[in-house]
């Protein structure tokens, strides 16, 4: 059985709760259930607080669960966990390394934590590294963002993992860093590692195999990044004015606006039963809005998490 689940699932979590404060007053995560396919790049997205840390914690072994199980690879994560970290590498969402050793010092300080040596598995970090081997001698404190991310992943790559954990790894980024991070994760997965990257970046979302929303540790849906814009059913209007921030405003005053957010250029709205692109026009007209543009677009990740999010809270508790 477990062998069967090790070729299927990397990563399996069924009915994971957690619970903070000394009466259990604060619940991170409720009944968290989640399945990361060996081999895929799995993305767990939301924002700052919802939940990605204590579950990502969870899974290291470096926290408990108070309800569920969960397994890595087939273990246990509370009875093998010595075994499992054995077979994962973690990359915390804060840079945890230590600043005052050396870049090559930190990595030889990891790898023999794990009883092997940077020789021994200089393959696998070799691409990585060759960017940082000019400032091996650098203290780690001393270096940029995009370097110490790079050396992070490193440490969390030279004992060889089968199950790769990122938390938060891009936050703090410049762009072209993040671009090439995500091209290093797809080399990687190319060498069979399981990935588990949690973001707050929505655009991230579009660069793994299966995502799953998460907000205030609730799943709220898992699906393919494809599959879960093609789930947003409703018809998404891109609205421009000349003055944009009064048109927002406006916006969400109009009867006939069921949801109305600010994403790049444009305002990105949702209409009720009944709303049509003219009647919106016309309002925004009548309000003294000039240079008005309405357009059918596209749905993003971003639009489905703000659309599920919203939907939660007006269930009933």
């Amino acid at each position: 059985m477990q062998n069967d689940q090790k070729e299927m699932n990397s990563i399996s979590i069924r009915g994971v709760s957690k619970f903070y404060g000394k009466k259990r007053e604060i619940r991170a995560l409720h009944d968290i259930n989640l399945e990361v396919p060996s081999g895929s790049i799995f993305g767990l997205i939301g924002p700052d607080g919802s939940g990605k840390t204590s579950l990502f914690r969870i899974l290291t072994t470096l926290l408990l669960p108070d309800e569920g199980e969960a397994t890595v690879n087939g273990f246990d994560v509370v009875k093998d966990y010595k075994e499992i970290r054995k077979v994962v590498g973690y990359m915390p969402g804060t840079f945890s390394l230590y600043q005052d050793l050396s870049v090559q010092e930190n990595l030889h300080f990891y790898a023999t934590l794990f009883k092997t040596t940077i020789e021994a598995n200089y393959e696998m970090i070799k691409e990585i590294y060759g960017q940082l081997e000019p400032f091996k001698n650098r203290r780690a404190g001393a270096l940029s963002g995009g370097m110490k991310q790079k050396l992070a992943l490193c440490c969390a790559l030279v004992h060889r993992p089968e199950v790769l954990f990122l938390d938060e790894p891009t936050t703090g980024v410049d762009a072209m860093s993040r671009k090439e991070f995500w091209d290093v994760l797809k080399r990687l997965q190319g060498q069979g590692i399981t990935i588990f990257v949690s973001t707050s970046y929505m655009d991230e979302a579009t660069l793994c195999d299966r995502i799953a929303l998460i907000q205030d540790g609730k799943i709220m849906s898992t699906n393919t990044p494809t599959a879960l814009i093609e789930e947003y059913s409703n018809t998404l209007w891109g609205v421009r004015a000349e003055n944009m921030y009064g048109a927002y405003l406006d916006l969400l005053k109009y009867p006939l606006v069921s949801e109305c957010h600010t994403f790049g250029a444009d305002h990105h709205v949702q209409l009720k039963e009944g709303g049509d692109a003219t009647g919106l026009a016309e309002y925004l007209k009548a309000k003294g809005h000039s240079n008005i543009e309405i357009q059918k677009i596209t749905p993003t990740v971003e639009d489905s998490f703000i659309h599920l999010m919203q939907a939660s809270t007006k269930e009933p508790a």
